[in-house]
């Protein structure tokens, strides 16, 4: 009676905290980025047009975003239908932050359904297991408190779906593998659905973001390496098959034709710092990443509590080798991956290299094994006082992420500002509009300038938010009024 009772305390708890999450998102502004992304812009506009980037092969053609189409395909689809479609229900502006939020709760829960099954190796949702691990990890997705340093579902909607999206579909193609590679397991052979399935997902991984193809760098070669040992030590060894060798060739094919034709991004900057001094930075920006904030120092402490326990104190079993053998990976991996960022190009704003984005494999990879060893130690720790002790050191841990993470945003970061804008914007009529309002609104900056608001002014037509074609700026607070503000209808 008991664990079905703890059973339905662990359901809702997760349906609760993807709840608060939910409200959290809605308090976020919508990021400069989306604009152009969605109308598209001149600018985004042949990345669409062109989904595997044959004119740079062919014509060494140079154009935003040529390695990136199905992120730009899904943002352009999605922000272009479901608002409206979600006006049924809602007003024109909560309807666009309800998109956004839903867009992000979605690529949450992907990603953490998919952290937990590799951490208990289970897929069912009947299982206590699952949920637990689920528990355990949903204070480390931090939408306030430590996002700057460790945050997995990004502020902007446009980093969500060019960082975390992809790591989900990179989780999810990997499954089979990951599975196989168990203590005991073996490579299950795939139905003709499942492998045309993994085949096109396998494409839109290869073309769906950077951060991904740096995972891949990395893990792919790992992966080979793995399949050879082990087929030295069993010659019946199952990934031997055509099934698992067309997949990964495909994947490393794929990839390196991505990192081709993502050298002629025009985002990437004309000057930029040599080689050697972009890794002459890589020591500053671990140090940074590292010590901002709390969180990413307390889940390596944790998992190398997890390490001793199950080194020194619990009994020997397979599983535990194979998660002491994982962690040891995982720090090779780690190493590795941040020796290869310099080669993947610099942004002013991400000076210094590491950034929870461009770290984003890495967090993920301790999110996963801290959940997985987590579980494995309550498991095995005996009835008695170190297993109490041990709960209590959970609970503690994940409080303090509670408490970092705090429910409602600073004015800073919230969108209580843009969205007085946009009701001002709704009243207006169409024309330039100069914002009695001081924020971003749909830019990363504040807009002096109404040539600079001429997309976002398309794209709040099209979401029915403004009466017409309504461009905007906003005159910062020290500066002489150049135009009268018009009072809304």
């Amino acid at each position: 009676m008991w664990k079905r009772y703890l059973f339905s305390v662990l359901i809702v708890l997760v349906l609760a905290w993807l709840g608060r999450s939910f409200y959290q998102y809605m308090q976020l502004p919508i990021d400069g980025d989306l604009a152009a992304i969605v109308v598209p812009s001149e600018w985004y506009a042949r990345v669409l047009h062109s989904p595997f980037g044959w004119a740079v092969l062919t014509h060494d053609a140079v154009y935003a975003a040529p390695n990136r189409f199905f992120a730009h395909l899904l943002l352009n689809q999605y922000f272009r239908h479901v608002p409206g479609w979600l006006q049924h229900f809602l007003a024109p502006i909560q309807s666009a932050y309800v998109a956004i939020a839903l867009f992000k709760l979605l690529t949450h829960l992907l990603l953490l359904y998919l952290l937990a099954v590799y951490a208990t190796g289970t897929s069912k949702l009947n299982h206590r297991g699952l949920w637990l691990v689920m528990a355990l990890l949903l204070p480390l997705f931090q939408t306030a408190g430590y996002n700057l340093q460790m945050g997995i579902i990004d502020h902007a909607v446009t980093y969500a779906a060019f960082y975390a999206l992809p790591m989900a579909l990179l989780l999810l193609l990997l499954l089979p593998f990951y599975r196989a590679a168990q203590p005991g397991g073996v490579w299950r052979p795939l139905r003709w659905v499942e492998l045309v399935a993994l085949i096109g997902l396998t494409m839109v991984v290869a073309f769906n973001g950077a951060v991904v193809l740096g995972a891949v760098a990395v893990l792919l070669p790992g992966i080979v390496l793995y399949a050879l040992r082990q087929r030295q030590v069993d010659k019946k060894f199952s990934w031997s098959s055509w099934q698992p060798v067309l997949l990964l060739s495909l994947l490393g094919l794929l990839c390196v034709y991505s990192l081709y034709i993502g050298l002629n991004n025009s985002e990437n900057p004309a000057v930029q710092p040599s080689l050697w001094e972009r890794y002459q930075r890589l020591p500053l920006g671990f140090f940074r990443q590292f010590t901002v904030k709390l969180g990413l120092p307390l889940v390596l402490v944790m998992l190398l509590l997890n390490a001793q326990l199950i080194r020194r104190v619990l009994p020997a079993t397979a599983e535990g080798q194979h998660l002491l053998r994982s962690l040891r990976w995982l720090a090779l991996f780690a190493l590795v991956y941040i020796l290869l960022l310099p080669l993947g190009g610099f942004r002013s704003y991400r000076p210094l290299l590491l950034r929870r984005d461009t770290v984003l494999p890495i967090i993920l990879g301790m999110v996963c094994l801290y959940g997985a060893s987590s579980y494995y130690v309550w498991r095995y720790l005996p009835i008695g006082r170190l297993r109490v002790g041990y709960l209590v050191l959970l609970g503690v841990f994940s409080a303090i992420f509670l408490n970092a993470d705090r429910l409602h945003l600073s004015t800073a970061d919230n969108n209580d500002c843009e969205q007085q804008a946009l009701s001002y914007l709704a009243h207006a009529p169409a024309g330039v509009v100069r914002l009695p309002q001081v924020c971003p609104v749909l830019t990363w900056n504040v807009a002096t300038d109404p040539t600079q608001t001429a997309v976002q002014a398309q794209l709040l037509n099209s979401w029915g938010i403004t009466r017409g074609l309504t461009g905007y700026y906003q005159q910062p607070p020290d500066s002489p009024q150049l135009l009268p503000t018009p009072p809304p209808n």
